[in-house]
């Protein structure tokens, strides 16, 4: 058998080079795909057309026919199983991603910026099982890469699903979390194929409420979605906003929010964001994440606020999205985009339009590896950033990093762990993509390490920490065989 494949290919090779086959790309239309059954057929098929390439794992060559009827002809040949004319596909790339002619940079530069482009398909594709809802002004259904989506739509105000926006803020903060990466027009969101849900908090002169904010909270997490975007924020907060974040948390859904733009006029802390990564804690801990603006060199944007409350930042100066049709010229101006067939794109900046990009690759993570505790993903998205685990007030954990976040949360030898704190109750959550079995254990103040689950199959439990303690907790996950497979420690004070 191998003398004879190996002959067989040379006749084939020596039929193309005899009927030129080094010559020029030719049109799709004269270009046909056989399907043999057998060698003879094959040699019978490359003595009457030009066999441009041979696919013999699929038992297919693609010919080149002079015309129809030399398909006809083929068809009724013995050994052949089908004849068809070559397909063309072209690749849905979408605009934004492509560097125009002349200029050196993408328009949508944020997207490489993130390595976004570097996240497996797989990836993207698995985050279908997600939905981001993205509480905001509505969204233009209009858009392109939203009408693709197909979003699940509410107005709050309204109790209606004509989320309609005039403003434009929405729509542009609905692009970059999850608009559509395979339609193959304008944008490429965050999320890869994530559901979205658009939830229109604002009223008709495009202001919320902290009550607006809570209901829609409630209203997103009751209807599934699995991340919540807040490009909404002051200087103030209540026990209504409180218990909204609340509902969020004790349900597993992870809050994302803008951290503010108001550097220059005293740099305040900004709720929601500060509820998420509260004041004091250094980026660490906290039920969700506060995102600040980077700028095209990697620097924090010149209006993006710091400080101790800050998680992390993702590009917000001059960031390429989708735009409202409805929304004002002056406060979007327009842009145009080659090779779009519809919509309407501009810049824009602001840490409003950061926090959708890290709630789109938060959605990657729940994607590629389901079992994640809204902790352990706000953690993962905290640990890859530049800052390679180093906090610093003015970019927090630095720039998010959506391929090396999406390694880590499928990496066989990690295991990530993280905690939710009510008061004196830690609720602590790890997992290890290989580990059928747990063992937990807890260290108090430096004394004896103690184990407190043997064996265990799950993956949370709670725990009271007193006031002025010091607790490490680690988690070893072990295979079925019962051998160790990692190890991951967190530390607490009561």
């Amino acid at each position: 058998m191998r003398l004879f494949a190996a002959t067989l290919a040379a006749t084939v090779v020596a039929c193309m080079s005899a009927m030129g086959g080094s010559a020029a790309p030719t049109p799709a239309r004269s270009l046909y795909a056989v399907g043999y059954t057998s060698h003879a057929a094959l040699a019978a098929v490359a003595s009457r057309a030009q066999v441009i390439r041979s696919l013999p794992a699929l038992r297919v060559v693609e010919v080149r026919a002079p015309n129809a009827v030399l398909a006809r002809l083929l068809r009724g040949s013995p050994g052949i199983r089908f004849v068809q004319r070559v397909v063309p596909r072209e690749t849905t790339v979408e605009p934004a991603l492509v560097a125009p002619p002349g200029l050196g940079t993408p328009y949508e530069w944020q997207y490489a910026a993130l390595h976004e482009d570097l996240v497996p398909q797989s990836a993207l594709r698995a985050a279908a099982s997600v939905t981001i809802a993205v509480i905001d002004t509505g969204a233009d259904l209009t858009a392109p890469d939203l009408a693709a989506k197909s979003p699940r739509t509410f107005n709050l105000h309204a109790s209606t699903s004509d989320v309609r926006d005039v403003n434009g803020h929405g729509t542009f903060v609905s692009s970059l979390a999850a608009g559509s990466v395979t339609n193959g027009d304008g944008i490429a969101g965050f999320g890869g194929d994530a559901k979205l849900m658009v939830v229109k908090a604002s009223r008709s002169d495009g202001t919320l409420s902290d009550v607006d904010e809570a209901n829609a909270i409630v209203y997103a997490v009751d209807h599934g979605a699995r991340i919540i975007n807040l490009s909404v924020g002051g200087p103030d907060t209540s026990f209504t906003e409180r218990r909204g974040i609340q509902y969020a948390v004790d349900h597993d859904v992870l809050v994302v929010a803008a951290a503010g733009n108001e550097y220059e006029d005293g740099d305040p802390a900004e709720y929601p964001a500060t509820l998420l990564q509260p004041l004091g804690s250094n980026g660490r801990g906290g039920v969700g994440l506060a995102v600040g603006a980077s700028d095209l060199n990697s620097g924090r944007a010149f209006f993006s606020n710091t400080g101790s409350e800050l998680s992390l930042v993702a590009p917000g100066e001059n960031v390429f999205g989708d735009v409202s049709s409805l929304s004002s010229t002056l406060e979007y101006p327009r842009a145009g985009l080659p090779g779009s067939s519809a919509g309407s794109y501009g810049f824009a900046s602001g840490t409003s339009f950061s926090a959708p990009e890290v709630a789109g690759i938060a959605a990657l993570l729940f994607g590629a590896n389901p079992l994640l505790h809204a902790s352990q993903v706000a953690d993962i998205l905290k640990q890859t950033a530049s800052g390679l685990g180093q906090w610093n007030p003015a970019t927090g954990y630095g720039i998010v990093d959506a391929a090396a976040a999406v390694a880590r949360a499928t990496d066989a030898s990690v295991l990530t762990i993280g905690a939710t704190r009510i008061r004196s109750r830690l609720q602590l959550h790890w997992f290890g993509p290989t580990a059928a079995t747990y063992r937990v254990s807890v260290r108090t103040d430096g004394n004896e390490t103690r184990v407190v689950l043997a064996v265990t199959t799950k993956t949370s439990a709670s725990f009271v920490v007193r006031r002025r303690h010091r607790y490490v907790f680690t988690v070893t996950g072990f295979d079925g065989s019962g051998a160790a497979t990692a190890t991951a420690t967190y530390a607490a004070r009561g």
